[in-house]
């Protein structure tokens, strides 16, 4: 027992050597303070774990200068911790206070040995040492042991003070200056609506747990966003129009069905991201990110309704399944209306992910009188009030170049079946190219450029309501989004219409929109 206690005293000694970094050359620290300031606050946040032996340290070498005082730490007495990803960062620079939580629990594990033992008791002088050195530190955990108590008596008021203790309240307010900056004529009339207009979006959310797992979400919304008209096309569309006083709109329960499995009951207002991931950067729901409905999300997820079911299985790290039935008209109980018998979409998604910086989505969505959003007039018809079904197929898929550089894009196929009147098929293809530049300027900001062709029909059956379209419109959209605070962004930003309904005759068009978004 004698030998063990002096063997913990010196280590703990030699630690306390190696922690304050005493006996490194000036090199050393400057290099290590260098690598300090280039490790990622996220990471540096993580949480600390338990090790029984230094060899799962990843980052720990036999031939490192503090490695037997690391392994007789780890090893017999438990006094380090390291990185859940099994790194110890040896080279990181550390702080007083982190030293002396460090230095508290050999020192505990010490005091137990001591309190064991049953023969003799270490050495006069180390114990005098170990003394010394709490003596020393003694400041510091006591500054420790006030913030904890402080956290204690803070956390214990936010308890008391706490809008529920189920719920959490959270809102955003959108605001959009927003008009058409060129052009001159659509389908051969003149554009006279070139006004610059405000609007508002103003949403209040809460979002409950009952078990800790579990998500109840209800949120209520006032829009009065109009996107600049131009006459008949939806092409350049802003995704965060709408119309309507406050109402209760979003509203779903999500629940763990497994380990692995989520299922998400949506009542009202569900829509593409509630369902699966659309593996687009810029799809911020409006708020963030793209402008347009089309540079948010590739146009074939528009064909789902908003009142259904979701499940979300994850097979493991790299591989998921997203399956989803949305119908538009659920809560209607006339005929030709309800959860089966009216319009529907109905999606499945493979979502892989081979590395961290790549995500890729394969979707299949089938769909009954659900046309599209946005795109031609050709391309959103429904039909002449026909009956019909579509199958589309999509990929998407984003790239992490680098930490300031995303790649994405995606690819859109959709077939239309008209099963009534006429009868016949429409084939509509969209596709879109996508670069995102996080972090441009300032951490949290985000730059990004779309360009692709929105939805066109490309061919149709001789005799139905709708011909292929003549010509190919192009969408280019650019946007800035500038965070001012935590709790403040602002988006300038462009949409260029080439060839507007996909027909040359018709001028381009530029829309100019400035969007400030105000989080709480």
């Amino acid at each position: 027992m004698l030998k063990s206690l002096k063997i913990a005293s010196s280590s703990i000694l030699f630690s306390a050597i190696v922690l304050m970094n005493c006996g490194v050359s000036a090199e050393e620290l400057s290099q290590q303070n260098v690598e300090s300031k280039n490790t990622n606050d996220s990471t540096q946040e993580e949480s600390v774990s338990q090790v029984t032996s230094v060899s799962q340290l990843s980052d720990v070498q036999p031939n490192d200068w503090a490695f037997q005082a690391l392994q007789s730490l780890v090893e017999r007495y438990g006094c380090i911790a390291g990185y859940p990803n099994g790194i110890f960062r040896g080279n990181r620079a550390l702080s007083r206070y982190e030293f002396a939580a460090g230095l508290n629990t050999c020192l505990d594990r010490v005091n137990e040995l001591i309190a064991t033992a049953t023969g003799d008791l270490p050495k006069k002088e180390d114990v005098a040492t170990i003394q010394k050195l709490y003596e020393e530190f003694s400041a510091e955990l006591a500054t420790l042991r006030g913030r904890v108590d402080a956290l204690e008596v803070r956390t214990a008021e936010l308890e008391a003070s706490q809008f529920s203790n189920t719920t959490k309240l959270q809102g955003q307010v959108v605001t959009v200056v927003s008009g058409i900056l060129s052009s001159d004529q659509v389908d051969g009339a003149s554009i006279t609506d070139k006004n610059t207009t405000l609007g508002a979006r103003a949403r209040v959310e809460l979002v409950s747990s009952f078990t800790g797992k579990d998500t109840l979400f209800t949120r209520i919304q006032s829009n009065n966003i109009s996107s600049p008209g131009f006459l008949s096309t939806t092409e350049g569309n802003l995704f965060f129009q709408g119309s309507g006083n406050a109402i209760l709109d979003a509203l779903w329960y999500n629940f763990p069905l497994s380990k692995n499995t989520q299922v998400k009951l949506i009542a009202n207002a569900g829509a593409a991201d509630d369902v699966t991931s659309t593996v687009n950067l810029f799809d911020g729901d409006g708020a963030f990110g793209a402008l347009s409905t089309f540079g948010t999300r590739n146009p074939i997820y528009g064909q789902l309704g908003d009142k259904g079911i979701a499940i979300n299985h994850q097979f493991n790290k790299k591989l998921g399944l997203s399956l989803g039935y949305l119908a538009g008209t659920a809560n209607d109980p006339q005929p030709g209306n309800g959860l089966f018998d009216g319009k529907y979409g109905a999606l499945a998604q493979l979502n892989l992910k081979p590395s961290d910086r790549i995500s890729v989505g394969l979707t299949y969505i089938n769909s009954y009188n659900q046309p599209l959003l946005t795109g031609s007039n050709n391309a959103t018809t429904s039909f002449a009030g026909e009956a019909f079904s579509s199958n589309s197929y999509g990929v998407q898929t984003s790239i992490g170049i680098s930490d300031q550089l995303v790649l994405g894009g995606w690819a859109g196929y959709t077939n239309s079946q008209v099963l009534t009147g006429t009868k016949g098929d429409v084939d509509i293809w969209n596709y879109a190219v996508t670069l995102g530049f996080p972090d441009l300027g300032k951490k949290g900001n985000l730059a990004g450029v779309i360009l692709g062709m929105e939805p066109k029909v490309t061919s149709a059956t001789v005799g139905l309501p709708v011909t292929a379209d003549p010509n190919t419109s192009y969408h280019i959209e650019a946007f800035y989004q500038y965070k001012v605070s935590d709790n403040i962004t602002i988006t300038p930003g462009l949409v260029w219409l080439t060839a507007p309904n996909h027909d040359n005759n018709n001028d381009d068009i530029v829309i100019g929109a400035l969007r400030t978004t105000f989080s709480f």
